[in-house]
């Protein structure tokens, strides 16, 4: 997954924001269920940049 910025996002369509969420959330909770049952994180920086790309995202689509 590619990183998505503020300003990338705001050019988005609407359909293309639900998708990408869709895609991050999905690969969020892959990797935390992973986590959860003992395994190890390959990047742990990787998952902060995927909650902060959510908050960019859902930011974006209120308004």
């Amino acid at each position: 997954m590619a990183i998505v910025r503020a300003k990338d996002a705001r050019k988005m369509t609407d359909d293309e924001k639900e998708k990408k969420l869709r895609e991050l959330t999905l690969e969020l909770a892959k990797e935390k269920s992973n986590v959860a049952i003992g395994g190890a994180v390959k990047n742990p920086g990787r998952l902060r940049e995927m909650r902060r790309t959510i908050a960019r995202l859902k930011t974006t689509m209120a308004k």
